[in-house]
């Protein structure tokens, strides 16, 4: 075989998924039918879950280096057109890293590189067809066409996904009669920027900071850390579009002008981009060796999620592949990739559809729908319930069987570890992204039980500071969650947290129940 896995397409979905890969020795392919990286950013950065994912991995470093700041917490975000306000909190739900997106695939692409991943660029996926034993993809490259071939193949090229065509696997769902044009802008001498953020444009009066909602569309601004401003426009108007085609600035300035009705003066205008909104999700995220992530598995109908989600996909995945390319995992682990992953997305669909409820609704009743969801945003949890949904940090995976704690199924939260060798952290345990068992409670009979599987796991004692909760791991189950309930129902405490803390104490880090997995979360490695 060519590969172990064959990756089709190297945005950071498809390299963070190749550098996950090779940290556990399997070999990956990535076949990208662009011929060099983009330069025009789909994105400008990035937030959620995965900002502390990637320094569970080591990566946050790099990743700030190349920002050139560190991750910090988002003082807002948009929701449905509207505003939510973070910068009044203590500590803010949501964390966001200055990025553009051609920088963050660079240093994925570097980082895959250096763990030994293969990464070919202008070679275009044609086709796809499997067998019991192997996946074989039909390649066009620049130096003609050719077949490879590895025991499973990952489509993560997007929503036009050719791999997902080729598997027969359905995306149903809506495609929205809106186009959104954005541009990152400086303002010429002409119009002035108020004390409050506001601006004053000559021929049109004041512009309020944020949204406004015209009869011809939605106009909205914000301002930049660097001292320029974020604009955007939304036009109803046929969305079938294509990213090859780059947006120019009279394209620009004439939808602004046909949504405020009259031209608005611009300075220095950079990062041009053009996007529209799907709602979609495929049916099933696994065909035989044919396997999807990001935007080929989810197309959601809001900005702010897609890379989160998608590079989360890519975590959720690798660990399971490998174990099945390594010869241990027990059955129906990969199709666990499925159950979890669906879910999550499931979960990200249900709160972008209700953005669009919020911002396309044009009538009286939308009106006060917008009214009371301001109203709403008073509230400290509300905001808190959304900022989670932004982030992805509500997620709990379906469990299986009854009575489950309460936080079975969701990320593992970092802990000062006090070892032999010193003191660590949990997040760096997890940077070679190996399965951890982690033993708190000096139990030796549970480290010599442990002592069969490695050396696949890697098993540690630690205490912790008496100042943090006292968590209680377990592992995940090789069976599926099932039919997934209504809502994430609350569970009993766990028994062990009530014997040495007492009935009612926190217990932050409980995973599946069942087989040796990686520490806390499924996603983290």
């Amino acid at each position: 075989m060519d590969a172990d896995v064959v990756i089709v397409g190297a945005g950071p979905v498809g390299l963070m998924l190749a550098g996950e890969l090779a940290l556990t020795g399997v070999r990956p392919l990535v076949l990208e039918r662009q011929p060099r990286l983009r330069e025009t950013p789909k994105a400008s950065g990035f937030n959620g879950q995965i900002v502390e994912l990637l320094r569970y991995r080591g990566l946050l470093d790099r990743v700030e280096a190349a920002s050139g700041r560190p991750a910090v917490p988002a003082p807002g975000a948009p929701f449905g057109g509207m505003h939510l306000d973070f910068s009044h909190l203590a500590d803010p739900p949501l964390r966001v890293v200055h990025l553009p997106q051609p920088r963050l695939e660079r240093l994925l692409s570097d980082r895959a590189s250096e763990l030994g991943a293969g990464i070919r660029r202008g070679h275009e996926v044609t086709g796809v067809s499997q067998d019991d034993v192997t996946v074989t993809a039909d390649v066009r490259g620049p130096d003609g066409p050719y077949r490879v071939t590895a025991r499973y193949l990952v489509g993560c090229d997007g929503a036009h996904s050719r791999v997902r065509d080729a598997a027969g696997i359905g995306f149903p769902g809506t495609t929205y009669p809106e186009v959104n044009r954005r541009g990152q802008v400086t303002l010429p001498d002409s119009v002035t920027r108020l004390d409050n953020g506001d601006l004053d444009v000559p021929g049109l009066g004041r512009l309020r900071a944020g949204f406004t909602r015209t009869d011809r569309g939605v106009f909205g601004f914000g301002s930049l850390a660097h001292g320029g401003l974020l604009m955007q426009t939304t036009e109803d108007e046929p969305a079938d579009l294509s990213d090859d085609t780059p947006m120019t600035l009279t394209e620009f300035q004439d939808s602004i002008r046909r949504v405020l009705g009259a031209d608005l003066p611009l300075g220095d205008v950079t990062r041009l981009s053009r996007y529209g909104f799907q709602a979609r999700q495929a049916e099933r995220y696994r065909d035989g060796r044919i396997l999807l992530a990001g935007d080929a598995a989810h197309q959601f109908p809001a900005t702010g999620i897609g890379i989160n989600f998608g590079m989360l996909d890519a975590v959720n995945l690798a660990w399971k592949l490998a174990a099945v390319i390594a010869g241990w995992a027990p059955a129906g682990l990969l199709d666990t990739y499925h159950d979890e992953r669906h879910f999550a997305g499931a979960r990200a669909l249900l709160q972008t559809q209700a953005q669009v409820a919020l911002r396309r609704g044009q009538d009286p009743a939308a009106e006060a729908l917008r009214e009371l969801f301001r109203q709403l945003l008073a509230d400290e949890q509300t905001l808190r319930l959304l900022g989670a949904l932004i982030a992805g940090t509500s997620i709990r995976y379906p469990m299986p069987g009854p009575g489950q704690h309460a936080l079975a199924g969701t990320f593992a939260p970092d802990l000062t570890l006090h070892t032999d060798q010193g003191i660590t952290s949990l997040a760096e345990l997890m940077h070679a992204a190996r399965p951890i068992l982690l033993d708190l409670a000096d139990r030796r009979d549970l480290r010599e039980a442990a002592r069969d599987w490695q050396p696949r796991i890697d098993i540690h004692t630690a205490r912790t500071d008496r100042s943090q909760p006292m968590p209680c791991w377990s592992a995940r189950t090789p069976t599926s969650p099932g039919p997934q309930p209504p809502a994430n129902p609350p569970a009993p405490p766990c028994p062990r947290c009530e014997e040495r803390s007492g009935a009612g104490s926190a217990c932050p880090g409980q995973s599946r129940t069942g087989r040796a997995h990686r520490s806390g979360d499924s996603d983290s490695g």
